[in-house]
């Protein structure tokens, strides 16, 4: 095994430990053990369990905060944008298990690149500006896209912890109506979200032509009561009372 093979499978050997029990509850000796060899090894190449753990965090880290902002970049509409950055982390959380479970125990002072909570912050500073470009396009005012930008983001990764022990449902329908709260609110939640901008327009002209059907029936209802109430001023006659025998 080369040097750098070698380095490979002790941060994957770490990672996995790492994830399982933590950064205190796993020694040198048990990586060294686990990859078969000795000590000093793990120390020639890292330092020591401190320095593993450091190379383990700052990788997670960076494959999450890459595929997020790749996310954030691609596509065209800001929903869209804000979908695929939820479905991203989602889909990190799915095939990264381990590398996400050691990044929300809140990273050990021992890793260099900080906690989760700063990742969160430099993904929501991202979002930031995509918010603030969209405030400024429907006449808001941008000053308080940082706050909605952290609101967004720590809704996403709360729901995401959940997500990674629950595993219900998929991550496709997670990301839907996670955007769909985020996007529309509370009182104008889709009935069935979609991350599909297609299927979703359809659903939502099929919700308008139905409304239109109902407002149109109303109105009938309405003109119908009119031609059959009294003209004004009208009333119906009232049989005069029989006078005294």
């Amino acid at each position: 095994m080369t040097g750098k093979e070698r380095r490979e499978q002790l941060l994957d050997i770490g990672r996995g430990l790492f994830a399982e029990r933590g950064f205190d509850g796993t020694s040198v000796e048990e990586i060294a053990a686990k990859a078969g060899v000795s000590k000093p090894v793990v120390y020639e190449h890292f330092g020591g369990k401190e320095g593993l753990y450091a190379v383990v965090v700052d990788r997670e880290m960076e494959r999450l905060l890459a595929s997020v902002t790749r996310a954030l970049t691609d596509g065209v509409h800001y929903r869209d944008k804000l979908e695929q950055a939820a479905l991203a982390l989602l889909e990190y959380i799915e095939e990264c298990s381990d590398g996400f479970r050691i990044l929300v125990r809140d990273s050990h002072g021992a890793a260099g690149t900080g906690s989760f909570a700063s990742l969160l912050s430099e993904i929501a500073h991202r979002v930031e500006h995509i918010l603030g470009r969209e405030f400024d396009h429907h006449g808001y005012d941008d000053k308080f896209a940082p706050m909605y930008a952290q609101m967004i983001v720590g809704m996403v990764a709360f729901t995401g912890q959940w997500w990674l022990e629950a595993r219900k449902p998929k991550r496709e329908e997670v990301a839907a109506h996670l955007v769909n709260l985020a996007w529309n609110g509370l009182s104008r939640l889709e009935p069935k979200p979609y991350l599909d901008p297609k299927r979703r327009r359809k659903e939502r002209e099929k919700l308008e032509k139905r409304a239109e059907k109902a407002a149109a029936k109303a109105e009938r209802r309405g003109r119908k009561s009119d031609d059959e109430a009294p003209e004004p001023g009208w009333a119906p006659q009232q049989a005069e009372s029989p006078g005294p025998a």
